[in-house]
């Protein structure tokens, strides 16, 4: 349903797509996704046995949105921006897919002094540092819109007050004003999908096929959301608090009437606290941590005393939310989501130390959306595909990259910065790419008066109090890490290949080894998220079975091309779609 936030003083042109032989209202500028959901249209693809998946990611990541789009199919929803007339239908069956498409791209090749991979905060920083420096630098982003996953901006059709806006939607405005000041290059809508290491970037863009030479390279690739298998999180209406934080911040569209949260992180009280602020119904909020055990006030403490701003932030959330009655329900988790098609119901329990429901506890609520957040996962396909060291980050469970103070990894030339390195925030992300950036620069040649050294010796001293808020902030939020405690035999594990926690534990009792050989044996990881939701699970299994530790190498060992891409638009020279010469 379409909402309202302040500064945001008029609405886009409305229009009419077509979605399986029926007009559906849109906006001008928004995507197919937010048009559908706030139409009521939750279900986008079919799956190879029959079921329904809707948007879940929002971030072109998951490809669960998949929809066949003026005769093409796997065009994703969240990704694509409605126009006039446009017919919408829902995607075959992947192994029904036949793409027809025929792509005639253009070669390009580009070289960069300095080259950034991702438009969100630590990148656009980075961009912006070097630029400051004196160095050419170009930006890579496969979104519409710059400004990743926090700095997401109002649809560019709506007509703002900027005083009126909040200052998260105003810093990303005036951050990207200076980037357009400065001219740093930015190209969106473009998917890197390999590299080497010759200091070559591959990428494709809707025209073209892209090789990037660079002399810097700033990897700032951002983090995508954990997923936590339990019964019933792939109906349509389960999506991730991202995902619902993009449809209501970016085109006014809330995820339903009716919305349960679920998770671990202040991401999760945000969300809630600005679906609550727009009249929407958040039936409750269930956080796995304790909130209010008594040593909270301690880590409180400590983060208003390293950046009291956020942490007054964090408390209005909180006050928001008590003042609406939402129910925060401590040390919960969902459980199940219900429903026939789409999600009805979802059921909410109590967990244990080790993060399993603990019988009699559970709770159901009515809702027409469930909104998901346990956490991120580095998107770290790109730094290890380069050869950067990696290491696992044992509070996280994640692969995170090795990086020195100024984000330089062990590879000569290349930084590693923001979520893509290690998630510790925007505010870490943006005092990374200050550095990184103008580090970067200095490697080309570029010269930093005494000026840039004061502004270094600043930025890292205010990088060492938001790192302190970090910190105690996820001691506040500390709790069990949930791999499968909540999945059930006949719990889909793998999303993509619909493969189920029974199967992988048959596979299991037969062929020990690593993710990697799950994924051969039972199909598991193959599908076109290329194992970004299920791997750490999968991992997690595999090390369990083996009695081993998971390690930096359990998952995927990441190969181009890092996301699902046409043949066609890999081609070199003639595209495959043309007949050969003869």
């Amino acid at each position: 349903m379409r909402v309202k936030k302040p500064g945001i003083t008029s609405e886009p042109t409305n229009i009419s797509i077509n979605f399986e032989g029926l007009q559906v209202s849109a906006r001008t500028g928004e995507s197919v996704a937010a048009a559908l959901v706030n139409s009521g249209h939750l279900g986008f693809r079919t799956t190879n046995a029959g079921a329904e998946r809707g948007i879940f990611c929002g971030m072109g990541v998951c490809s669960e949105c998949a929809l066949t789009i003026d005769g093409e199919p796997g065009r994703l929803g969240c990704m694509t921006k409605v126009s006039e007339g446009m017919c919408v239908e829902k995607n075959p069956p992947m192994r029904h897919l036949n793409d027809a498409t025929s792509l005639a791209l253009e070669d390009e090749v580009i070289d960069c002094q300095v080259l950034v991979v991702g438009a969100g905060p630590a990148g656009l920083q980075a961009a912006l540092s070097a630029a400051q420096c004196g160095a050419q630098v170009v930006v890579l982003d496969e979104r519409v819109a710059p400004g990743g996953q926090y700095f997401k901006q109002p649809n560019a059709h709506f007509q703002v007050e900027e005083d009126g806006l909040d200052h998260q939607y105003r810093q990303g405005r005036e951050l990207l004003h200076s980037l357009d000041n400065a001219g740093v290059e930015i190209r969106l809508g473009t998917r890197v999908w390999g590299a080497s290491d010759t200091g070559e970037i591959y990428a494709t863009s809707s025209e073209r096929r892209l090789v990037l030479k660079w002399r810097s390279l700033v990897l700032a690739s951002g983090a995508y959301e954990r997923g936590v298998p339990f019964p019933g999180w792939t109906l349509p209406g389960v999506m991730t608090t991202g995902a619902a934080q993009t449809l209501l911040r970016s085109y006014l569209v809330a995820a339903g009437r009716k919305i349960l949260v679920s998770g671990n992180g202040p991401l999760n009280l945000q969300v809630a606290a600005e679906l609550t602020r727009a009249d929407i119904d958040v039936v409750a909020v269930a956080e796995l941590a304790a909130l209010w055990r008594p040593s909270n006030i301690t880590h409180l403490t400590r983060m208003m005393l390293a950046a009291p701003a956020y942490g007054r932030e964090g408390l209005s959330y909180v006050t928001d939310l008590l003042r609406a009655r939402v129910p925060l329900m401590a040390r919960s988790t969902i459980i199940e989501a219900q429903g026939d098609g789409r999600v009805e119901a979802a059921v909410v329990a109590k967990i244990d130390e080790t993060g399993h429901a603990i019988s009699g506890t559970e709770k159901s609520f009515d809702v027409d959306s469930i909104c998901l957040g346990f956490g991120f996962v580095p998107s770290s396909e790109l730094a290890r595909s380069l050869g950067c060291s990696h290491h696992l980050d044992a509070s996280s469970g994640t692969v995170v990259v090795r990086r020195d103070p100024l984000g330089r990894t062990s590879v000569k030339g290349v930084w590693g910065i923001g979520d893509g390195g290690s998630v510790k925030g925007a505010q870490v992300a943006q005092s990374m790419g200050k550095l990184a950036g103008a580090d970067a620069a200095r490697h080309i040649g570029a010269t930093v008066d005494s000026r840039g050294s004061d502004e270094t010796a600043r930025t890292i001293r205010i990088l060492s109090r938001q790192e302190k808020f970090q910190r105690s902030l996820w001691q506040q939020f500390k709790a069990p890490r949930l791999v499968d405690q909540l999945a059930t035999p006949g719990t889909i594990i793998c999303r993509c290949e619909e493969i189920t926690l029974a199967e992988i534990d048959a596979a299991l009792e037969s062929w020990l080894g690593s993710a990697g050989s799950l994924k051969r044996v039972t199909r598991a990881g193959m599908g076109k998220c290329q194992g970004r939701y299920c791997s750490p699970v999968l991992s997690e299994l595999a090390s369990r079975a083996a009695g081993v530790k998971v390690d930096a190498l359990s998952g995927f060992i990441p190969q181009a091309p890092f996301l699902p891409t046409c043949a066609a638009a890999l081609a070199r020279g003639r595209s495959l779609s043309q007949d050969p010469p003869s």
